[in-house]
C-alpha cells in the first residue's frame, strides 16, 4: 500500500458520499423554488445541481470543479490509480512554489512519483523519466511539464471515460437530470 494513503480512501469515499447527498438535496430543494426564496438563490441552486452534468463536457471542466475533482479522485482511489491525480496536483502546486523551495519540492515529487522505487510511481515511459531526471539537475517551474502532460493525457484518454461510465458518476447525474 502507498505510504500516507491509509486514510485517504476513506476520506475521499466519504467526501464522494457527501457530494451525492449534497446534489440530491439541492435537486429536491430546487423543485420547490417558489418557497419565498429569491430568484438569485434559485439560479445558484440550479447551477449547483447541474454541475455534474458539465463534467462530461470536458476533462478540464471536471478538474476545474472542486466537487468534480473530489469525486474523480474518489473514483481513482476505487480503481487503485489515485497516484495519477496526486502527481498531477503535486505538479500544479509545484508551479506556484517560491524559487527557494523548488529544489526540495522537486526532489520530493520525483522520489514519491517518478523514480523506479517510488511508493506512488506513475506510469511514464523511459524517455519521459530520463528527461525529467535531467530537468532535476536545475529545477525550474517547468521541470515536470512533460511528465505532467503525459499523466494528464493518460487520465483524459483512459480514466476520464471510465469515470463517466462509472456508477459513481452515473448515479449522481441521474439525480440531476
Amino acid at each position: 500500500m502507498c505510504r500516507g494513503l491509509e486514510s485517504l480512501p476513506i476520506t475521499c469515499l466519504e467526501r464522494a458520499k457527501e457530494l451525492r447527498a449534497l446534489f440530491g438535496s439541492l435537486l429536491q430543494k430546487s423543485d420547490h423554488s417558489n418557497c419565498g426564496q429569491s430568484k438569485k438563490n434559485d439560479k445558484l441552486r440550479l447551477n449547483e445541481v447541474n454541475e455534474p452534468l458539465k463534467w462530461r463536457e470536458s476533462f478540464e471542466k471536471l478538474l476545474s470543479s472542486q466537487n468534480g475533482l473530489c469525486l474523480f479522485r474518489a473514483f481513482l482511489v476505487s480503481e487503485f490509480s489515485e497516484e495519477n491525480i496526486a502527481f498531477y496536483l503535486a505538479c500544479e502546486d509545484y508551479r506556484t512554489s517560491k524559487p527557494s523551495k523548488l529544489a526540495s519540492k522537486a526532489k520530493k515529487i520525483y522520489e514519491e512519483f517518478i523514480c523506479s522505487d517510488a511508493p506512488r510511481e506513475v506510469n511514464l515511459d523511459h524517455a519521459t523519466k530520463a528527461i525529467t531526471m535531467e530537468n532535476m539537475q536545475r529545477p525550474s517551474l517547468s521541470c515536470f511539464n512533460l511528465a505532467q502532460a503525459k499523466i494528464y493525457t493518460l487520465m483524459e484518454k483512459d480514466c476520464y471515460p471510465r469515470f463517466l461510465k462509472s456508477s459513481m458518476y452515473l448515479d449522481m447525474t441521474r439525480r440531476t437530470g
